[in-house]
């Protein structure tokens, strides 16, 4: 019986841990930016541009 040669099994694992992690933290990066601070983003923006037309329409009235 021979025994299989160890070399390059820690530098694939590595390799592979590395990716899957990169990936999993790309694709939650993702998830966060589009999923909750851009609708929180807009929100945020409409409500001020809300605040900012009762201001104009409050202002053109008084005149």
């Amino acid at each position: 019986m021979a025994v299989k040669p160890i070399t390059g099994m820690l530098r694939r694992a590595v390799v592979l841990d590395i990716s899957v992690a990169m990936g999993l933290g790309v694709a939650s990066g993702y998830a966060w930016w589009y999923g909750y601070h851009v609708p929180a983003v807009r929100h945020r923006d409409a409500f001020y541009q809300q605040i900012e037309d009762e201001r104009a329409r409050a202002l053109g009235q008084s005149k």
